[in-house]
């Protein structure tokens, strides 16, 4: 018995407990993934933004694909299936709060780490991630118990919050978005401004050093090239200063203010903003200009920003003009890298041999 994450967003916790519960499903995304997954195995469920371990679902057999509407009326995403047997699957006001002292002070992700930090969550931000045997066990044996005992875990009155469903109605479907409220503040660490700009500087030089790595053409924006180059060392001839690029002059304008580019041949493969700021704001603008511009560009596109910034940034993309987008909605064409993936990207051995498809084992999209 192997134990995997499962992650819910509320709506999708809620889409769950609204079938018949034999049957859960994951993104096309993540099909290699599901392949490992075994009969017997175990799905250990996840509740972001409430932060809540809510079920155990163990695996009957799978994965299969199909796209018939299980989940949702149309359109339903989750095709990458399995059956299951639901050993627990809780109410909302019963799942467990990971910050409760039994399981917190106990998983070797958070024992060592305060519970108001955001260094903890790396595990829980994709679905089908390997969880260690003594995790995996120490959270069925809680939820199991809970399953029993049922004590309750009143929702707060930010959690309520937290559960409102804001949708905007496309030509083609429902989607649903986030109303960011002006209160609404993220740790920017106290970090002063020169140093932001600095650590900034320093992911643009990244980016740049691992896509030259792996062949590709690298273009900055010229304002910041000569602080990029500081700390871009190598293979800085894979600069390119013209995009060699046939678009009307507004287009070439946005797509030179990117603060990355990969290029093979003459083509974009994937654009990177760098969001240092607590705003994260005025990257994910441009892209969606760029893709409000070139509705059929088919380009990857990135946002990355520090650690502790995943759930500011999916809040800012799913916000209701970047869902009306000609192209589709925002959120299903861009992701987040945190600073630590990225990092962790740079020190792989062999890059210089790898596609720039190893770049989505870094990569995160909501789980929504």
């Amino acid at each position: 018995m192997t134990y995997y994450t499962h992650i819910f967003s509320p709506e999708t916790y809620q889409a769950f407990m609204d079938s018949d519960k034999t049957v859960t499903g994951f993104r096309v995304r993540q099909k290699s993934l599901s392949e490992k997954i075994k009969p017997g195995d175990v799905f250990v469920c996840y509740i972001t933004r409430l932060s809540r371990w809510c079920g155990l679902l163990e695996v009957v057999d799978g994965p299969y694909e199909d796209s018939t509407p299980l989940f949702f009326v149309s359109d339903d995403p989750f095709i990458i299936r399995f059956q299951i047997r639901v050993k627990v699957w809780l109410p909302l006001t019963q799942a467990i709060p990971i910050y409760t002292d039994q399981i917190w002070q106990s998983l070797s992700f958070t024992q060592q780490i305060k519970k108001n930090s955001k260094g903890w969550t790396g595990l829980l931000r994709n679905n089908l991630n390997k969880i260690n045997e003594k995790d995996g066990k120490l959270l069925t044996r809680c939820l199991l118990e809970q399953n029993k005992i049922t004590t309750d875990y009143p929702l707060s009155e930010n959690d309520q919050k937290k559960l409102k469903i804001h949708t905007v109605n496309r030509p083609d479907k429902v989607v649903e978005v986030s109303i960011p409220s002006n209160s609404e503040q993220v740790d920017d660490e106290g970090l002063p401004q020169a140093t932001e700009v600095r650590e900034s500087i320093k992911m643009q030089a990244l980016l740049a050093q691992i896509g030259a790595c792996m062949g590709m053409k690298i273009w900055l924006p010229k304002a910041d090239r000569s602080r990029v180059l500081k700390e871009w060392k190598k293979d800085t001839d894979a600069l390119l200063e013209k995009l060699p690029l046939n678009y009307d002059e507004t287009t070439l304008s946005t797509i030179e203010q990117i603060d990355v580019i990969w290029l093979k041949g003459r083509a974009i493969t994937r654009a990177f903003e760098v969001e240092h700021t607590t705003s994260v704001y005025s990257g994910i603008l441009r892209m969606a200009d760029l893709l409000a511009l070139q509705p059929n560009m088919n380009i990857n596109l990135h946002i990355v920003a520090p650690d502790n910034r995943q759930e500011k940034v999916f809040q800012e993309i799913r916000r209701p003009v970047f869902s009306l987008l000609e192209s589709g909605p925002l959120s299903e064409r861009c992701s987040y890298i945190p600073y630590r993936n990225l990092k962790m990207l740079s020190k792989v051995k062999h890059l210089d041999r790898m596609t720039d498809a190893v770049l989505e084992d870094y990569t995160e999209y909501e789980e929504s």
